[in-house]
């Protein structure tokens, strides 16, 4: 076992603080000297032994401590420091994501087609707006990145900041023209988007913006279908002030306000069965809709 610095301290403050003969010096010596220490240690064994040494010993674990710190600081800021060098569009697509703004540099600057794209076409400007790397967004626009580019699923980068609710790199695109009615394959638009993923305050900037609010995706639904759906109580309200249509119809045949009966009848279901299974006794009356 490792003797702890704890019990060398421990030690060697009370060995300086006792009266002892040579033999019993000797004694307490050989006792410390049949207790492992690790082979590489032989110099700290030295500083704790020799006790009038406890100060060096806590200067010396201050360097270390610092040393470490110093390292750790050294390669945590060494990305930065270092030149990227060759950027591949792999690279550069990671950059994205990451925030890595000097390699995005680098590839634009060696004449990198700013719409790369992988596989799904996704382009880097999909990639950044969605995780809302607002300085690279604007380098990618300034450098000729086609602001409605859509992807396999006709997704577009203002599609993609909406689902990830980055209001400061909606205004960037849309400063740089992008389409705020513009639909996927699945004919939604940034309004359905935001408001399937509960982004109010994109929501609410896009209403500002003068957004078809009544748009219909391809099953028919409008943002406030599927917020009354979700249970999106905020964005039901904030759609119902700005007229969205309480009694238009989707694909089905369903209303908004038949929606919120539909999930009120579930509900009830759902604790009819719950009351059943626990054995409850409740009156009737105050399950009705």
């Amino acid at each position: 076992m490792i003797l702890s610095v704890a019990f060398f301290l421990s030690f060697a403050t009370t060995y300086s603080r006792l009266r002892v003969s040579p033999n019993n010096r000797a004694c307490l010596l050989n006792h410390l000297e049949m207790c492992p220490v690790r082979k590489s240690s032989v110099d700290l064994r030295r500083e704790i032994i020799d006790v009038g040494s406890i100060q060096n010993l806590i200067e010396l674990r201050k360097k270390r401590k610092n040393k470490n710190n110093t390292a750790s600081s050294s390669t945590d800021s060494e990305p930065e420091q270092q030149d990227p060098g060759p950027v591949d569009s792999t690279h550069f697509l990671w950059a994205a994501v990451e925030g890595k703004v000097k390699v995005i540099e680098k590839f634009l600057e060696g004449n990198g087609n700013p719409d790369t794209c992988d596989e799904f076409k996704r382009t880097a400007l999909h990639r950044a707006s969605l995780e809302g790397h607002t300085e690279i967004v604007q380098k990618l626009l300034d450098n000729g990145a086609a602001v409605n580019f859509q992807d396999r699923l006709d997704s577009t980068a203002m599609h993609w900041t909406c689902r990830g609710g980055q209001l400061e790199v909606l205004k960037v695109l849309q400063k740089s023209g992008a389409d705020l009615n513009m639909k996927d394959k699945l004919m939604s638009t940034p309004l359905h988007v935001a408001t399937r993923t509960g982004r109010f305050d994109v929501v609410e900037y896009l209403i500002a913006s003068g957004v078809d609010i009544n748009a219909k995706d391809r099953e028919g639904d409008m943002a406030l279908h599927d917020a009354v759906r979700l249970n999106r109580y905020r964005i039901v309200k904030l759609l119902l002030q700005h007229g969205a249509d309480v009694q238009a119809k989707n694909a089905e045949g369903k209303t908004p306000s038949e929606l919120v009966k539909e999930w009120q009848l579930d509900m009830k279901d759902i604790l009819e069965k719950v009351v059943l299974r626990t054995g409850c006794t409740y009156d009737k009356e105050d399950l009705k809709i």
